[in-house]
This record gives C-alpha cells, sequence and structure tokens, in this order.
C-alpha cells in the first residue's frame, strides 16, 4: 500500500502553517516569543511526521523530535545529521506555553526559525513533488 499524497501533503501544510505563525508572532511589535518558539517546535514535528507518513513509518503520538527523527533515520541516517540542531526545539514543545521560565528571546526564536528552514528544506528534498503542498 502507498502513501496517500494527500495526508502527507497535510502534515507538510500544517508544517508550513506553524513556520509562518512563528514568523508573524515574532515579527509582532512587542515580539510573542513563547507562542512564537512552540510553533518552531510544531513545524519541525510535522515535516518530520509528513516524513514518516510519506515512508509508512508508524509513530507514537509525541513530541519528542529526538525520538522522531531516530524515526526518520531508520529510512535515511542523514536525518541524524540533525539532531545537534533539531533537539533543542523538543522543550519548546510545552516549556513556554505555561508561566514560569522567562521567555525566549528574539534571538532564540530567530535560530529556532533556520533550523525550521533547514529542516523543511531537509525534508522537502526527499519527498517527490507530488506530496509537497
Amino acid at each position: 500500500m502507498s502513501p496517500d499524497a494527500g495526508d502527507v501533503r497535510q502534515w507538510l501544510k500544517k508544517a508550513a502553517h506553524d513556520r509562518e505563525v512563528a514568523e508573524l508572532a515574532v515579527k509582532n511589535v512587542p515580539a510573542i516569543t513563547d507562542v512564537a518558539a512552540f510553533h518552531t517546535q510544531q513545524a519541525v514535528e510535522k515535516l518530520l511526521k509528513g516524513y514518516l507518513v510519506f515512508h509508512e513509518i508508524e509513530f507514537e503520538k509525541i513530541h519528542d523530535l529526538e525520538i522522531l527523527l531516530s524515526h526518520c533515520a531508520e529510512q535515511d541516517p542523514a536525518f541524524l545529521g540533525l539532531l545537534d540542531r533539531v533537539e533543542p526545539l523538543t522543550s519548546y514543545a510545552v516549556r513556554f506555553r505555561y508561566p514560569g521560565p522567562g521567555d525566549p528571546t528574539v534571538e532564540q526564536v530567530a535560530s529556532a526559525l533556520r533550523v525550521v528552514t533547514e529542516v523543511e528544506t531537509f525534508v522537502l528534498d526527499r519527498l517527490p513533488p507530488e506530496v509537497r503542498p
């Protein structure tokens, strides 16, 4: 059974929406960095899950980017080269969503957005055009 291109495209589209929301939130005056950071993590998570859906690799409903990346690496070991940059974003899934630690800086979010762009390019380069949004 081959993957449904529409399912993969939906994951990638949702990832793009998360990236766009992060970009808008960090450009806001003042920047809304807590929300932007959360959406950078979500964008990477959905990109990785889209890749897994395309390759019909089952995954748990988790936010741990290191685990998702390791599942992707089972199909393409080159994913492991992203680990150092992607892994720190895992904490963004919950760290800034609730009162507690200080909000991330604009530079931290800008750095996270660069990671999103890198992962997006990396994943899309490994998928056929018909599944891209």
